[in-house]
C-alpha cells in the first residue's frame, strides 16, 4: 500500500515535469529490494504513469504529431542503447555529469519561460527534436533521474513547447522495461500494484499541467530540479 502511494505522487509529479522516480526508486531500496531489481521495477510502475500522461496530452491536441512521429522512435531507440549499455557501465562514473546538467536545467527554467509557439509544423525544429529525443531516452536507458525534466526543459528552450516530451518519456520507458524485462529484473508483484497508483497520478497530474499551463511546470520542473541535485550530490558525497 505505501509503495503505491508513493506511486500515485510519482506519477503527479512526472506527468506535470518529470523526475517521480526520486519518490519511487528511494521507497523501492527502503523496501529492501536489490539496487538492480529496484531500478527494473521502477521501469515497470513509471511506463503506466506516463502512458496515461502521453494518452490525455494526444487527446487534448497538446502534442505535434509531426514532431511526435519521429521523435518516438528515436527516444525509443535511445533507451535500447543506454539500457544495454548501463549494464557494463559504471554509474557512479555518471554522477557528477547528472549534478551540473540538472543545475544548468533549473537554471534555464529560471532564465527562460517557457512559451507556447504554434501547433502548426516547425521544420527548421525537426533536428533539435530529434537529437534530444535520442540523447535524453539513451539517458533515460542508461541511468534516468530527472529525465522528464530534461525532456521538458529541452524542449521548452530549444523547441519552444515542452508537452511533446511526454511522448519520448513515454517511448524510453518502453524501451527500458523491454529490456529490464527481458533479463528478468522486474518484481512484477510490486510493479503492478505501484502501476496502478502511477496510472492514477498521471491521470491527475495531467489535468493539472492541462489547466496551470508554463507556470506550474516551471515550479515543478524547480522542485524537482533542486530534489535531485541535493539527493545526488548527498550519494556522492557518502
Amino acid at each position: 500500500m505505501a509503495l503505491a502511494v508513493a506511486a500515485f505522487f510519482a506519477g503527479t509529479v512526472d506527468a506535470i515535469a518529470g523526475g517521480g522516480g526520486l519518490i519511487t526508486l528511494p521507497a523501492l531500496l527502503t523496501a529492501g529490494l536489490p539496487p538492480t531489481i529496484a531500478i527494473g521495477t521502477n521501469k515497470g510502475g513509471s511506463m503506466w504513469g506516463s502512458g496515461a500522461a502521453s494518452v490525455a496530452f494526444w487527446r487534448a491536441g497538446r502534442v505535434d504529431r509531426k514532431q511526435a512521429a519521429f521523435a518516438f522512435p528515436l527516444g525509443f531507440a535511445g533507451s535500447l542503447i543506454g539500457a544495454n549499455l548501463v549494464l557494463g557501465i559504471s554509474k557512479d562514473a555518471l554522477r557528477p555529469v547528472v549534478i551540473a546538467m540538472l543545475i544548468f536545467a533549473a537554471v534555464v527554467m529560471v532564465v527562460k519561460k517557457p512559451t507556447r509557439i504554434d501547433d502548426a509544423d516547425v521544420p527548421r525544429r525537426r533536428p533539435v527534436a530529434a537529437l534530444l529525443a535520442f540523447v535524453i531516452g539513451a539517458y533515460d536507458g542508461f541511468f534516468g533521474p530527472g529525465t522528464g525534466t530534461f525532456l521538458i526543459v529541452g524542449f521548452v528552450a530549444l523547441c519552444g513547447r515542452s508537452l511533446d516530451a511526454k511522448i519520448v518519456n513515454l517511448a524510453s520507458n518502453l524501451a527500458a522495461v523491454a529490456i529490464f524485462a527481458w533479463r528478468g529484473t522486474i518484481a512484477w508483484e510490486v510493479a503492478l500494484p505501484m502501476a496502478a497508483g502511477q496510472l492514477l497520478g498521471g491521470v491527475v497530474g495531467t489535468r493539472l499541467a492541462l489547466k496551470g499551463g508554463a507556470r506550474i511546470v516551471r515550479a515543478m520542473v524547480l522542485a524537482v530540479s533542486g530534489a535531485l541535485i541535493v539527493k545526488l550530490i548527498v550519494d556522492l558525497a557518502t
